[in-house]
């Protein structure tokens, strides 16, 4: 039985890409993708005859990735470690998971950071409804009597 061809305007990963292309497909612009691939964060992009950038639809994911990890705080060295380490191929599978592991337990940390810091916004929020509606500065907890802050004189 033959392969089904793929639904028009689906892509395969061997689809070459311009760079204009690649920017409207992944959200990201021209300039961040060269930002990206001039960190050397852009491993597999090759060049057409004419020297032009050309990418395949596997650096779509690629880019989400980076800028995943880029917005939960790895650093742009750690981001240069993995994607040599993706260059380097299947020997360093191993590295690459424990170097993911370790980021996805300092995120696990922040996020939990997050949450402590969020859980106070909500106490405050209250705090201030609460004051609102009884028209009087209730009891902070661990407050005996409601205090005031000294003024700038």
């Amino acid at each position: 039985m033959p392969t089904p061809a793929p639904a028009p305007g689906t892509l395969l990963p061997t689809t070459s890409l311009p760079i204009g292309a690649l920017a409207k497909s992944s959200g990201r612009s021209v300039h961040t993708i060269r930002w990206y691939e001039a960190q050397g964060l852009m491993p597999g992009v090759q060049r057409d005859s004419g020297g032009r950038r050309r990418y395949t639809t596997q650096h779509i994911a690629w880019l989400d990735l980076m800028v995943r990890l880029r917005a939960t705080g790895m650093t742009i060295a750690k981001m240069r470690r993995y994607a040599a380490l993706v260059r380097q191929g299947k020997a360093t599978l191993a590295e690459r998971r424990a170097l993911l592991q370790a980021h996805r337990d300092e995120v696990l940390a922040r996020i939990d950071d997050w949450n402590t810091a969020l859980a106070l916004l909500d106490d405050k929020i209250d705090f201030y409804g609460e004051w609102l509606h009884q028209g009087k500065r209730p009891v902070w907890p661990n407050e005996t009597t409601p205090q005031r802050l000294p003024t700038k004189r």
